[in-house]
């Protein structure tokens, strides 16, 4: 009987050893809210964050990190200092900003930035567990376009004078100036609303 209870202890601590072993830090940010749920062996954590402002994205889905970096330096936003960066999709990261004042609205280019501290701190989880991360909701740039749409004036020249605008129109221009979008771009970047209104 102290042998089966001996066994069964051993096993226990073995099964313990192998879950920590294997423990993955889940990441869940959502664009709606602009926060950050974090679930790890160490704890339990809510932060902002701040996503893609208008007209850049930030990619939703499911990614696993593909690199860790103490300290980046943007190349393509004239060397920006990117702390504690958690690469998950080519040049997105997860990444700590000293523009702390922005959090928890859209303010990047596309990353995901923390403050300094919650980024060192999800930076050493990740390292010693890994993660998984996933990206939901709707950016605010979505809305802000649904609902700029409807609101979109058209102005119509006429046969008799410029002030019936009641008459057959012979053409009509945009109230603001359309940038063209490719379908390539526009398929990248759905949520992105070239027209500047």
């Amino acid at each position: 009987m102290r042998l089966f209870g001996f066994l069964l202890v051993v096993f226990l601590a073995f099964v313990g050893f192998v879950s920590a072993a294997n423990a993955t830090v889940r990441i869940e940010i959502d664009l709606s809210t602009q926060r950050m749920h974090v679930e790890s062996s160490k704890g339990t954590y809510d932060w902002p964050v701040s996503t893609a402002r208008s007209g850049y994205s930030t990619p939703r889905g499911y990614y696993a990190p593909t690199g860790l970096q103490r300290m980046h330096y943007s190349k393509k936003y004239h060397m920006s200092p990117m702390p504690y960066s958690i690469f998950f999709r080519g040049g997105y990261a997860i990444h700590g900003t000293y523009a702390t004042g922005s959090l928890g609205r859209p303010a990047s280019h596309g990353c995901v930035r923390l403050s300094p501290g919650n980024a060192a701190q999800l930076f050493h989880m990740v390292q010693a567990e890994g993660a998984r991360i996933s990206i939901t909701g709707s950016p605010a740039g979505a809305t802000r376009y649904a609902s700029l749409r409807h609101h979109h004036h058209t102005h119509y020249a006429s046969l008799h004078g410029h002030g019936a605008h009641h008459a057959h129109a012979l053409a009509y221009a945009s109230a603001h100036h359309r940038h063209s979008i490719s379908v390539r771009s526009w398929q990248a970047h759905p949520y992105y609303a070239p027209f500047d209104y």
